[in-house]
C-alpha cells in the first residue's frame, strides 16, 4: 500500500459503539494511486460516518465536490459538480469477502478498514455518462453546437418524427400486396 493511502484507513478496534466521523479532501495525488481516470483537476470532499455497533458496522460514504471533464458534444473542458452517497454493511465472516458493492465482509479479528477503494468508486459512479457543457446546452457555446446536439438525441419530439416519417406507400410494399391476389 502506497504511503499516501494511509490515511484512508479506519482502525475501529478502539472506538466505542455509535458514530464516528471521517472527513478527506480528494486530490489529484489520490486519484493517481488508482490508475488513469476521465477527469482532472478533481476537488472532492469526502465524508465517511461509520457507525459502530456490537456485531456489524454501517458506512454511510458522501462524496461531493467537482472535477474537470471534457464536453462529449465540443470537447471543451469544463467543472462538472458531482455529488454520490452510498451505504456498505461491514459484518464479519471467516474470509475476506468485498465482491458485493453493499456488504463487505471482513475475517473475524480485522482491526482496521481501508476507504480508499469505496472513495474512488464513488466519485467515479458520480459522472454521467453523457457530459454535456452547460454553454452548449442554454446555446452560449454556439448554435453549431445545439444543432449537433438535437441532432444526435435520442430524445426528439413528436413534430420531428412526423417529418421523419416517408410519405405515402413504398412501391416495395405494393409488389408484396399483388402477391396476395
Amino acid at each position: 500500500m502506497k504511503k499516501t493511502l494511509r490515511d484512508f484507513i479506519i482502525s475501529f478496534s478502539g472506538l466505542k459503539l455509535g458514530k464516528h466521523e471521517f472527513r478527506y479532501e480528494l486530490d489529484a495525488a489520490f486519484f493517481d494511486h488508482f490508475g488513469e481516470v476521465e477527469f482532472t483537476d478533481p476537488a472532492v470532499h469526502a465524508v465517511v460516518t461509520l457507525d459502530k455497533q456490537t456485531t456489524i458496522m454501517e458506512l454511510t460514504i458522501d462524496v461531493s465536490g467537482s472535477v474537470t471533464v471534457l464536453c462529449d458534444i465540443s470537447n471543451t473542458p469544463f467543472a462538472l459538480p458531482i455529488r454520490h452517497e452510498a451505504l456498505v454493511v461491514v459484518k464479519f465472516g471467516d474470509e475476506f469477502d468485498d465482491d458485493n458493492d453493499e456488504v463487505l465482509v471482513l475475517q473475524h479479528g480485522a482491526h482496521q478498514l481501508d476507504v480508499s477503494k469505496y472513495l474512488y468508486e464513488l466519485v467515479v459512479l458520480a459522472l454521467p455518462l453523457k457530459r454535456v457543457h452547460p454553454d452548449v446546452k442554454n446555446g452560449k457555446l454556439g448554435e453549431e453546437y445545439l444543432r449537433l446536439l438535437r441532432a444526435y438525441s435520442p430524445e426528439k419530439d413528436e413534430d420531428e418524427e412526423e417529418r421523419e416519417a416517408p410519405s405515402g406507400d413504398d412501391p416495395r410494399w405494393n409488389k408484396l400486396k399483388d402477391l396476395l391476389n
